[in-house]
């Protein structure tokens, strides 16, 4: 067995964990940095999710860490492709002209500048990063975490990780049930929370439904159409009560106000992607999904340079709903992945053969999978698109009434030991217990330290989507900049906890060490309120 010793165990690489690791090492902390794929990144990178982010991104409401990662992004298109002079001019370039946010990418891009900011720190030994780990078992010492053992699925050994503190930054919270930190799962009831939204029991497999998303490329006149699904018309007829038809079609529920909503599809539209508004708040943008979530727009480029855009396919059609793919045995939870693959493939054949077109045929066989944009075989993501992770059980829950606009008409509550800020809908999609969409205003909001230290356990932090949320709040907690944000957060905050010989439940009872790790993450960039903004 391989052993490591550090101050700071982060499992999981997604937006949450890298932040961590690279905040935990800034402050002298020696870090160990898993991640169970072969890609650092999460969401932005092996499951394939172009940012969501808030109107002002491109001024305020982010860390500085979160900033770089962006520029770097930008930076990375600038010095190595071929630009057209006016893209290249912009100052806020959008590589995919992408209406979800004003930075969408290619999954590479982000991974090369995610390994470029690790880089220094991995050079001086500060941080060590071990790719294909997953967590298996922990050893416990009451309410202490003194291990965690990983399997290394390359290698086929176990690999344990001694850590003064351990951070829980994995997609499912997965650090949670192995080291029996308490958590809970789904839709909280009515009555522990007191939220409007909230369902009237306790149900806790009723979780947002995942999205295996997959990469597309259209060519005229070639055939990539792939072979037909075994369990095909399955899919293509599934139609929810509710859906205003079957989901594999283009009428879907609008999740504003549930009413049907008709999507357009035009493959490579001749846009101009420098007059492209990728700002929800103005035009929320997706009723054309080709150029929703598009990650490369070619007309940014050098003519002939590239032949077609690069879009991902992260649409209503592929929302899994037959049920979660945590909570369940190991056999239950993958056999729920592997159908919310086999609906995904069975979506793109339906995309290239049946699907109605605007000039009355039927399919786009042009479509081409991208095996090259997203590091798998099938073109489909490393992982499904994770919406909804385990939650700990933490010294504070963030509620409804914390930040809904319609119960907060005067703004967000505010918390004296805030972390940093986010800003989102509260934007929950079809669940596994049958729910349509919940998607509602919400403030601007703050991160209360409370929210990322369990209750019970004294050295274990939540890192990403897995903090002290409820069903409903983690709709609008789940984004890009948010995880990154808490991830920051949880890494200054271990940090500084190894540095002064303290734990988190110190820090959070003591007004005085609360306010210098706030001072200290204030003068690395971190903004911890709001300016007067109002919602979207």
């Amino acid at each position: 067995m391989t052993e490591f010793r550090a101050d700071v165990l982060v499992a999981g690489g997604g937006l949450g964990g890298v932040a961590a690791a690279l905040a935990a090492a800034a402050n002298g902390a020696r870090v160990v940095l898993t991640e169970e794929t072969a890609w650092l990144g999460g969401q932005l990178t092996t499951q394939l999710v172009p940012p969501d982010e808030h109107p002002w991104i491109e001024s305020f409401g982010s860390t500085a860490g979160y900033r770089r990662l962006r520029n770097g992004i930008r930076d990375y298109y600038r010095s190595w492709y071929p630009l057209r002079s006016a893209s290249r001019a912009l100052a806020h370039l959008n590589p995919g002209a992408g209406r979800v946010g004003p930075l969408c990418h290619e999954p590479r891009v982000a991974l090369a500048v995610i390994e470029a900011m690790l880089a220094p720190w991995q050079a001086t030994g500060r941080i060590v990063v071990l790719r294909r780990h997953v967590p298996t078992a922990a050893q416990v010492d009451g309410d202490h975490v003194r291990a965690v053992t990983f399997r290394d699925l390359e290698g086929g050994r176990d690999v344990t990780v001694a850590a003064t503190f351990v951070l829980d930054a994995t997609e499912t919270g997965d650090v949670l049930p192995i080291t029996g930190t308490e958590f809970v799962t789904g839709a909280e009831s009515q009555a522990d929370t007191g939220e409007p939204h909230a369902a009237a029991t306790a149900q806790p497999s009723n979780m947002q439904a995942v999205s295996v998303c997959f990469a597309l490329s259209h060519h005229a006149g070639e055939n990539h159409t792939i072979d037909k699904p075994d369990d095909y018309a399955t899919w293509r007829d599934l139609a929810p009560e509710w859906w205003h038809g079957p989901q594999f079609g283009w009428v879907a529920p609008h999740p504003h106000t549930l009413e049907p909503r008709r999507y357009a599809f035009t493959p490579n539209p001749d846009d101009d992607p420098t007059a492209i508004v990728a700002d929800q708040s103005k035009d929320p943008g997706s009723d054309e999904l080709w150029s929703f979530r598009r990650i490369l727009a070619r007309n940014h480029f050098r003519p002939g340079m590239f032949d077609s855009d690069i879009t991902i396919v992260n649409w209503p059609m592929i929302d899994y709903l037959g049920g979660p793919l945590i909570g369940g045995t190991a056999e239950q939870n993958a056999t729920h992945t592997a159908a919310a693959r086999a609906q995904s493939l069975s979506f793109l054949h339906w995309l290239q053969t049946e699907a109605p077109r605007p000039d009355g045929g039927n399919g786009w066989p042009g479509l081409r999978p991208r095996p090259d944009v997203t590091g798998t075989a099938d073109g489909l993501a490393m992982r499904p698109y994770i919406r909804e992770s385990r939650r700990i059980r933490g010294q504070y829950r963030i509620v409804e009434q914390d930040l809904a606009v319609a119960v907060r008409p005067e703004g967000a509550v505010t918390y004296d030991d805030s972390v940093g800020v986010g800003a989102y809908r509260i934007d929950l999609h079809p669940s596994t217990g049958g729910d349509n969409y919940i998607d509602i205003p919400a403030w601007p909001f703050q991160v209360p330290m409370r929210a990322l230290v369990p209750e019970r356990m004294r050295n274990v932090i939540a890192a990403g989507k897995n903090i002290s949320t409820t069903h409903i709040t983690n709709g609008c907690y789940r984004v890009h900049p948010v995880e990154w944000t808490v991830g920051e957060s949880a890494g200054h905050l271990a940090s500084f906890c190894v540095a002064r010989g303290a734990e988190p439940h110190q820090v959070t009872a003591t007004p005085s060490l609360r306010a210098e790790v706030q001072e200290s993450m204030a003068r690395h960039g971190m903004e911890l309120s709001w300016p007067n903004v109002t919602y979207y």
